[in-house]
Parts: structure tokens; C-alpha cells; sequence
């Protein structure tokens, strides 16, 4: 499992990465014209967030192997698409109704750090 978090949280730190950056250089016309800027902000500031705590989970799968951690960590791979994907579609395609799925991928977080707290409590 360890191989697969650090395979999954460093895919997704590259990609929030090359999207922050895009945004800034590459979208930010785009962005300021529609109003969207903080909403890519948010977007890639929870991606790279959880990006780097799937890192940590890695090493938690190491440390406190299990069904908890593992859930902890695939929750938190869930929330970046969710959450953060939800809102790098609603700035792409300007549907507002998007921002409806972001809180679903705000559960996922707040589920995956309160499983990865048991996991280590339970050690």
C-alpha cells in the first residue's frame, strides 16, 4: 500500500502543481474576466493539501498497516477528485451547479483524516 500512495500522491502533486501554475500564467485573463480566480485557488490549494497528506499516508501505511489507513488513504485520492475536481470544472466550464459535488469531496477529506486518526490511535 505504500507504493501505491506515494504513486498516487505524487501523481497528484504534479498535476495540482502544473495546474497552479497553468493557472497563474496561462488562465489568468480567463480567470479574472469570469470571476474565477478564487475558486482555482481553492481548487489547487486543497489539491496540493491532500496531495501531500496522501504522501503521509504512505508512510502510515507502513507504520499502522490496515483497513483504516488504507481507507484513509483512498479517501483522500477521492476528495481531490471530488472536491477539487468539481471546481476545475465548474471554472472550465462556468456551470455553476458543479460547486454541488464539492462538498462531497469535502466529506471525504474530513472522513479519510478522522480514519487515518483512528488508524493511529488503534496502534
Amino acid at each position: 500500500m505504500e507504493r501505491i500512495f506515494v504513486l498516487m500522491g505524487a501523481a497528484l502533486m504534479f498535476l495540482g502543481i502544473s495546474l497552479g501554475a497553468f493557472g497563474a500564467h496561462g488562465l489568468s485573463d480567463y480567470l479574472a474576466r469570469h470571476d474565477l480566480a478564487e475558486i482555482f485557488e481553492t481548487a489547487v490549494r486543497y489539491h496540493v493539501y491532500h496531495a501531500l497528506g496522501l504522501l503521509f499516508v504512505a508512510w502510515a501505511a507502513g507504520k499502522w498497516p490496515g483497513t483504516l489507513t488504507n481507507w484513509a488513504g483512498y479517501l483522500l485520492f477521492t476528495g481531490v477528485i471530488l472536491f477539487s475536481g468539481s471546481l476545475y470544472l465548474l471554472v472550465a466550464t462556468r456551470a455553476r451547479w458543479l460547486g454541488a459535488v464539492t462538498p462531497l469531496g469535502g466529506v471525504a477529506f474530513v472522513v479519510g483524516w478522522a480514519l487515518l486518526f483512528l488508524a493511529a490511535w488503534r496502534s
